[in-house]
């Protein structure tokens, strides 16, 4: 009887062959899915977190500096001695329509904030409560919220965390509630933010 002795490389070989066969049908049906069925299901968290600088963005820290990356789904702060720097994962609007970006600032800081939805999302959904007052556990917008100087644009907690790193909100940006505390503690009215 006559064997053939194995080498590395054969096996090597054949275990790229192996895995590439499993890994096909996943592939495949990847490349079948529509788009926005693709980007739900692939992009759920911050695999595409990218660093920043404040430099890059902002002219100075004046205020202390928030930016919130709509790819990368992070918010990051800058505080304006350059001594603190925040980076957390967040969720991000839900589509391009709901999304604004550019240059504004905090202009008023809410504890434990009441939620009303807006007009716009009431049209949408009708069975909305007109209101939850501030600790409710079901409160949309957690337990602290920072409004920006767009209407109805907020950086807040958030009452779901399965919602982080996903396209999940109406244009504001959500936080772990631990993390948008730490944050309502460090920012001002007047801190900037950029949205990208």
């Amino acid at each position: 009887m006559t064997t053939t002795p194995l080498s590395r490389r054969a096996l090597l070989g054949t275990g790229a062959m192996a895995l590439g066969t499993l890994a096909m049908p996943a592939v495949l049906r990847a490349q079948s899915m529509p788009d926005y069925e693709r980007e739900s299901t692939v992009r759920r968290n911050i695999m595409g977190f990218r660093n920043h600088t404040w430099r890059d963005h902002f002219s100075n820290l004046r205020n202390g500096a928030i930016l919130c990356d709509t790819y990368s789904r992070a918010l990051h702060y800058w505080s304006e001695d350059e001594r603190t720097y925040l980076a957390h994962p967040c969720s991000v609007p839900m589509t391009e329509e709901f999304t604004r970006r550019g240059l504004t600032e905090i202009v008023l800081l809410r504890y434990e904030p009441t939620w009303i939805p807006t007009p716009n999302m009431r049209q949408r959904d009708p069975s909305l409560p007109e209101r939850v007052e501030g600790g409710d556990p079901t409160n949309p917008l957690g337990t602290r919220a920072m409004n920006l100087g767009w209407q109805y644009y907020r950086i807040h907690g958030i009452d779901n965390p399965a919602k982080i790193g996903r396209r999940a909100s109406n244009g504001c940006f959500g936080l772990l509630n631990p993390h948008v505390e730490r944050l309502y503690e460090m920012v001002k009215v007047g801190t900037q933010v950029r949205v990208i």
